[in-house]
């Protein structure tokens, strides 16, 4: 009988633990679902917020491009939880019908024994055959056989009823399911409509856009002539670290902000190796966010006949979101550039990161960081109310691509 339901109990086993791994899938992508719904009507209420008149049709572009991005996102987490949850219901069919299988076969036996008890063990029978041993050895051996035969029939019974709740419980998780699968196949037909309009509305500016393409080159130009002048004031930044840090390792300087490398002490190397070693999986400097701006010369986003060119990237990310040390170092510099944006810049050696248009910093110069440690607030353009963090990674002078050193980037 044991041997019997061996295959049964592995079988059940392997079912148990995939529920368990689609049910923790399930529950990452309700919390990824979760932040971009969330991000997404952070962006419809900045479309819509009246105070933002000052924005101009390119950031309204770029508002309502991220908006789509993030809206495909969503269909497409969506679709994988509904997935998931087609998967989940197929292992509960499963199971239940394993459970009838076995449900039958134990309602077969409790019969048979039911039938067999009927007929021959009645309570003058057990007596009779307690009665007819040949010694009390016998007699109690007897007796232990029908006390372990009435216990097996109770047990028989508890298992029939086990089953029989199991099984209930499993159909009313099913009818759950089935309710949760048809909410997320709606919400996806809604978004895929609400897509539809975006992408139209996207449309019509462009439109716009392209009637008066030469104005707005010379906004993109303009935009690009303050994001090089501020590449200018970070590398001057970096010089003067540089001069700074080599000066109070006793290395001395011709020309103050002449200096493109650091003079490394055996623990300035031993930094700058872990954080070599770390290449590709150092934590994002933000805790939620997306990249909108690569490394590198690419392609205008809204107009891409025209070249534009990125020093670091960029990540937008939800207003109040903190930024972080990407890895172990020392705070170099907490400066205050163009406007009111501020950045801070922490040495790994003969690394450096910037942390560009922060807000409540809480680091000071000097101080000593850790990975993740918090170090100030992306800033919220007043303009366009768009949280953008700007990142760069520096090996002493030379400019690193971020994407090849923070993890999944």
């Amino acid at each position: 009988m044991k041997v019997r339901r061996i295959p049964y109990f592995i079988g059940m086993l392997f079912i148990c633990v995939s529920t368990f791994s689609q049910s923790t899938k399930q529950q990452q992508l309700e919390e990824q679902r979760r932040q971009l719904k969330a991000q997404i009507e952070q962006m419809r209420a900045l479309l819509a917020d009246t105070k933002l008149k000052e924005r101009s049709v390119l950031d309204e572009v770029e508002t309502i491009s991220s908006q789509i991005s993030t809206r495909q996102n969503l269909i497409k987490i969506t679709n994988q939880q509904a997935n998931l949850l087609t998967r989940e219901m197929n292992v509960n069919l499963k199971k239940m019908q394993s459970y009838r299988e076995e449900l039958k076969v134990l309602k077969e036996e409790y019969a048979r024994m039911v039938v067999k008890s009927y007929k021959s063990n009645s309570q003058q029978s057990k007596i009779m055959f307690l009665l007819s041993s040949t010694d009390f050895a016998q007699a109690y051996k007897r007796l232990q056989y029908i006390k372990q035969y009435n216990e097996y029939r109770k047990e028989q019974a508890n298992q029939i009823q086990s089953r029989a709740e199991e099984l209930q419980s499993l159909n009313k998780k099913l009818a759950t399911r089935k309710k949760e699968k048809e909410t997320l196949v709606q919400e996806n037909r809604e978004a895929q409509q609400r897509l539809k309009e975006e992408k139209q509305q996207q449309q019509s500016l462009m439109a716009t856009i392209q009637k008066k393409e030469g104005t707005y080159k010379k906004e993109i130009k303009k935009k690009q002539e303050q994001a090089s002048a501020i590449d200018r004031a970070i590398e001057k930044l970096i010089r003067e670290a540089i001069a700074k840090a080599n000066k109070k390792a006793g290395t001395k300087v011709a020309k103050k902000g002449s200096a493109t490398s650091f003079a490394m002490t055996p623990e300035d190397k031993k930094l700058a190796d872990g954080f070599t070693a770390n290449k590709g999986k150092l934590p994002w400097p933000v805790g939620t966010g997306k990249l909108i701006k690569k490394f590198g010369k690419q392609p205008h986003p809204t107009l891409p006949n025209i070249q534009i060119n990125s020093s670091g990237v960029e990540l937008e990310t939800r207003p109040g979101e903190k930024s972080r040390a990407i890895f172990d170092g020392e705070v170099m510099a907490v400066q205050k550039l163009k406007g009111a944006a501020k950045l801070v810049q922490i040495r790994h050696g003969n690394y450096m990161t910037v942390y560009y248009n922060l807000d409540k910093i809480t680091v000071k110069e000097g101080q000593k960081v850790s990975t993740k440690e918090i170090i100030g607030e992306v800033r919220v353009n007043p303009t366009n109310g768009r949280a953008i963090m700007k990142f760069l990674i520096y090996k002493n002078t030379s400019k690193q691509n971020p994407q090849s050193w923070i993890y999944k980037m």
